[in-house]
């Protein structure tokens, strides 16, 4: 039975390998720090951090997410380990869009469970107000015994004050390299997906894990290590339940309660199920003897089809994440056994001289080689599996999940809900060359997009000419645009551009000629100047709207629908005033439904310096053409990202385009 923690309560724990998942409505950071008999921390590797993800006993995630899985196992911790405190941080303000205090966030859950999923205890840290920084609960170690305690103790100052009061020395620069080491994997992250359902839930055998500190093996950084795997995510909402979404929402209302330092809070968490979803689609006959389940489209816990298939991809891209884990961390060991092998053949001076050292080496490198077979072998089994499910998910995913040459688009109609999420193109490893998992983005928009126009050499060494890489970075921008316009109702999603000298023209024509934009597009000084001043003054307008409580008293006639603002040819044509404009947007634009996206190339606006650094960390960065920046929040794979392409000659941006404007001319009389 699982105890439900209240703060100070405390639990016994029967096991020593446990794993703690912890839940959020926005983007934490995660830390576990190791203390002696009187809870002091005796010097930085005694905590465990996103810069240094693995201590003896314990594993975190590498960056800020609102899910964390961190593997803890107390009988691999030192004998002066007395105590194991689990550390939640908001990520500082520089490190990217978000609250900077817990009081305007929902209330952190965490779970204590077995490996086996099991949960020993929960604990919701509630009473949070002006903390940024939050002792949640703590492992400690009573006449040879391991029990649990809930903490909540908060600290206005951050991880430093944590830290000093916890009697670290070095708590300031410690807190500091941990806020740096988050803001560096906000720029380059992929959304991750919610947590899994428990193995019952889904059809297909999960991958063993890779070997972890407890199994004999180093874990590598960012492994999954010997528990289940630890998924970070940033905007993700378990079955039934999403996390806080942007004030502005589909039907133009405000709501105070979601703005940050507005309203009261809703301390409940996103997480916390009240009753069971209903249950997934019925199976597939069983399997006969020797062969895997056939895979069924929709096959995961969710409230609806469209839920269990977004948690079915997710569940997908954890699979694939695992078993290449699993592979890579085989080949690794086989590699280091095989060095081992060779040093001690070489080493004794009889086996250098003569057939006996050859023969050692053969029969090392045959070991290696067997090793590697069986890893590959148990690798393939796992991915013939993913791609029998991929051919089976991919044609039943709704238009705002699928390709563009999906089916799904030529039975196309403006819908009149906002949908769970968005594609935004497609992921891959270099081991599994035929899986393609869709890289959903929850919606509404949490950050900004940038569109990176200023790469010319993909990450297979291909070269793309700099005039074609912009044009490749702006109609991919527009295929964004697009398909967020199309998953939106009628009326509820707001398109500007801003191309200050007009080399977008032709990139634009799809949206220009279907007449979709709320105007042409800014061109000049005064056209930039014109964009900006609007949407600044509609943030300033909503956001003093919602701090003097008061949400009905916007202007008549104020466009209360999700705004997109596409910027093309940065900096070319901002001054200083709209190049501030433009970081005010993208800090203080999400919150209120006021979104950026970016097609620039980082060096062009070299000449602003550091000043502009804050602005492309807050923006997910994606590429034109293929590239492999992307890292997981989980495992930390470089995964290959892949732009959604439009099938050469195909009219399906025009007709969809089409219905998106004729649906908002009829919602406009």
């Amino acid at each position: 039975m699982t105890a439900e923690l209240v703060r100070g309560q405390n639990h016994p724990l029967s096991q020593a390998r446990l794993e703690i998942r912890i839940s959020a409505g926005t983007p934490i950071v995660a830390a576990a720090a190791l203390g002696d008999e009187n809870g002091r921390i005796h010097g930085v590797d005694w905590v465990a951090h996103p810069g240094a993800p693995t201590q003896p006993g314990l594993e975190v995630s590498r960056q800020a997410a609102a899910d964390h899985r961190l593997a803890v196992d107390l009988d691999a911790v030192t004998d002066a380990v007395h105590r194991v405190s689990v550390l939640l941080a908001l990520p500082a303000p520089g490190g990217g869009p978000g609250p900077v205090r817990f009081g305007s966030v929902a209330a952190p859950f965490v779970a204590v469970t077995g490996l086996d999923g099991s949960e020993v205890a929960t604990y919701t840290i509630t009473g949070l107000e002006a903390e940024s920084a939050v002792v949640a609960l703590e492992l400690y170690r009573r006449q040879g015994a391991w029990k649990v305690r809930a903490v909540g103790q908060g600290y206005a100052g951050g991880l430093a004050e944590l830290l000093t009061d916890q009697g670290l020395p070095e708590a300031v620069p410690l807190a500091g390299s941990i806020h740096e080491a988050v803001a560096k994997g906000l720029a380059r992250s992929v959304q991750a997906p919610p947590p899994r359902q428990a193995d019952g839930d889904r059809s297909r055998q999960a991958a063993a894990p890779a070997f972890g500190p407890d199994q004999g093996g180093t874990a590598p950084q960012g492994s999954p290590g010997p528990a289940q795997p630890p998924y970070g995510g940033q905007q993700t909402g378990g079955p039934g339940q999403d996390g806080p979404r942007p004030v502005h929402g589909g039907t133009g209302a405000v709501d105070p309660s979601a703005a940050t330092g507005g309203g009261p809070v809703n301390y409940s968490h996103p997480r916390r199920q009240t009753s069971a979803p209903p249950p997934p689609p019925p199976a597939a006959p069983p399997a006969q003897p020797g062969r895997p389940a056939q895979p069924v489209a929709g096959d995961a816990t969710g409230w609806s089809m469209e839920e269990r298939l977004y948690n079915q991809v997710w569940g997908m891209f954890e699979d694939l994440a695992r078993t290449t884990a699993a592979y890579r961390s085989a080949v690794d060991f086989a590699e280091s056994r095989l060095d081992k092998e060779l040093e001690q053949a070489l080493s004794d001076p009889r086996s250098r001289i003569g057939g006996q050292g050859d023969a050692a080496r053969e029969a090392a490198r045959a070991r290696q080689a067997q090793l590697v077979g069986q890893a590959r072998e148990a690798l393939d089994r796992d991915l013939a599996q993913l791609v029998a499910e991929a051919e089976v998910v991919e044609p039943a995913l709704p238009p705002a999940f699928a390709r563009w040459d999906n089916p799904a688009w030529h039975a196309y109609r403006v819908p009149m809900e906002i949908p769970m999420a968005l594609r935004l193109g497609d992921l891959r490893l270099p081991e599994a060359e035929r899986i393609r998992i869709p890289m959903l983005l929850r919606l509404p928009l949490e950050r900004g997009l940038w569109i990176d126009s200023g790469r010319t050499e993909s990450f297979d060494g291909t070269f793309t000419d700099a005039h074609d890489m912009r044009r490749l970075a702006m109609e991919t921008a527009v295929a964004h645009a697009a398909r967020l316009l199309a998953v939106y109702p009628a009326g509820e999603f707001t398109v500007h551009v801003i191309d200050p000298a007009g080399s977008g023209a032709q990139a634009l024509a799809p949206l220009t000629q279907t007449g979709v934009l709320a105007a042409p597009p800014a061109q000049g000084a005064a056209g930039v100047t014109d964009v900006l001043g609007r949407l600044t003054q509609r943030v300033d307008l909503v956001q003093m709207a919602l701090r003097g409580g008061a949400p009905d008293a916007l202007p008549p006639g104020l466009d209360t629908s999700q705004q997109l603002l596409i910027v093309n040819d940065f900096p070319h044509g901002f001054d200083d005033r709209a190049v501030n404009q433009l970081r005010y947007l993208a800090d203080e634009g999400p919150s209120v439904g006021v979104h950026l996206m970016m097609v620039a190339d980082r060096q062009e606006s070299a000449g602003y310096g550091p000043l502009l650094d804050p602005l492309w960390r807050s923006l997910l960065r994606l590429t034109a053409v293929p590239d492999d920046h992307l890292a997981d929040p989980w495992v930390g794979h470089a995964w290959t990202y892949e732009p959604p392409v439009v099938p050469p000659g195909s009219q399906v941006l025009h007709q969809v385009l089409t219905q998106v404007a004729a649906a908002r001319r009829a919602w406009n009389r």
